[in-house]
């Protein structure tokens, strides 16, 4: 799974309170460094409660499905105690409609958009109310002005959120929303467990293990069958 579907099947019928079209990203950023790793589906299991929690991509947030300009559609949004059915209904997220916004956005740099991420959408995120906002530059800082850099919402305001080095290239955050380390490491996106100490698994390292543990079992039936025989 590269995507997670936010449009109702088709022949559904059309929510009253569905959200414009939003045109896409016009890179390949997004599947490049957040579909094609795995983050999605990996956070997604690791929060659980899929039915009140939301972990979802390109997005239109606003205060509700009227509003007709100052939309933002974050590269990687998470909610909790929200109805997750409703709002891939309505292909949108209305902050009037849940009376809070999302909890946690990253937006991932691309070469058209990089300045508005830092700028314009960084005081829209804080007057919507978003607790964290991440950012993450893949090129180490050329595009925004740090690899790696989230905020925290106190008072209305934003405040960085300390940003650390694990070495002379990588980089990480805590995100308290998501209780996980946000982590730049040689360009990529890594999400990081302290309770667990562990990676959450992009796709490669999971078909990884699965495929040593398949092969453990094959070892071990082999093991059973030669006692035997």
């Amino acid at each position: 799974m590269t995507t997670e579907p936010v449009a109702p099947a088709a022949g559904a019928v059309r929510h009253p309170r569905q959200f414009p079209e939003l045109p896409p990203r016009d890179d390949m950023n997004n599947p490049l460094f957040l579909h094609d790793q795995g983050h999605q589906p990996a956070l997604r299991l690791h929060l659980g409660n899929p039915a009140t929690t939301i972990v979802l991509s390109e997005v239109p947030v606003g205060w509700n499905h009227r509003q007709q300009s100052g939309l933002l559609k974050p590269d990687l949004l998470v909610a909790f105690n929200v109805d997750r059915a409703a709002i891939v209904a309505q292909k949108g997220y209305s902050i009037d409609e849940w009376v809070k916004a999302p909890d946690f956005v990253l937006e991932i740099a691309s070469d058209n958009n990089a300045e508005n991420d830092y700028t314009h959408k960084r005081t829209a995120y804080a007057a919507f109310g978003v607790p964290e906002y991440w950012r993450f530059d893949h090129t180490g800082g050329q595009l925004y002005p740090a690899s790696l850099a989230g905020d925290r919402l106190a008072e209305g305001r934003y405040e960085p959120i300390p940003i650390r080095r694990t070495d002379d290239r990588n980089y990480w955050g805590r995100s308290d929303i998501l209780n996980l380390d946000i982590c730049w490491e040689d360009g990529e996106l890594r999400l990081w467990d302290p309770v667990g100490r562990r990676y959450l698994l992009t796709h490669e390292e999971e078909q990884a293990a699965r495929l040593a543990a398949e092969a453990r079992v094959r070892e071990l039936e082999e093991q059973i069958r030669s006692q035997d025989g």
